[in-house]
């Protein structure tokens, strides 16, 4: 059985929704929750854009092209999805880093990216 991380933000508060609209998450339940076997750690949420999809594309992850048989539409700018916390901290350092919203952002995220940089992220709203 799948035991899942508290829902806890980098900022120690209730993790908030990062997206139903996509669905996101590990779990796709909206959430950036994680478990010991998320070993992707899909903790951040982050804001699409098109620097950002192009850029993951590039590196062998194709956010943006739609993929039916396993029920994802693909990502446009604007949309919210939680990214792996090790793809955020490479796009951060190749000067790409997408939006991130803290209250959605699990905690577990700083196991591998540092509050401060993703604070230099942080979208206006957070």
């Amino acid at each position: 059985m799948i035991k899942m991380d508290e829902p806890v933000n980098v900022l120690g508060d209730p993790l908030q929704p990062c997206s139903t609209d996509p669905l996101t998450g590990f779990f796709r339940d909206g959430h950036c929750n994680t478990c010991r076997e998320d070993s992707g750690s899909h903790t951040v949420c982050a804001e699409m854009t098109a620097e950002f999809l192009a850029y993951s594309k590039y590196v062998g992850n194709d956010l943006s092209t739609p993929r039916p048989e396993f029920g994802f539409p693909g990502l446009k700018p604007g949309d919210q999805w939680c990214l792996c916390a090790s793809r955020f901290l490479q796009a951060h350092e190749e000067g790409c880093a997408p939006r991130v919203h803290l209250a959605a952002t699990h905690a577990r995220a700083l196991d591998i990216v540092p509050l401060d940089v993703l604070s230099q992220s942080a979208a206006a709203h957070d």
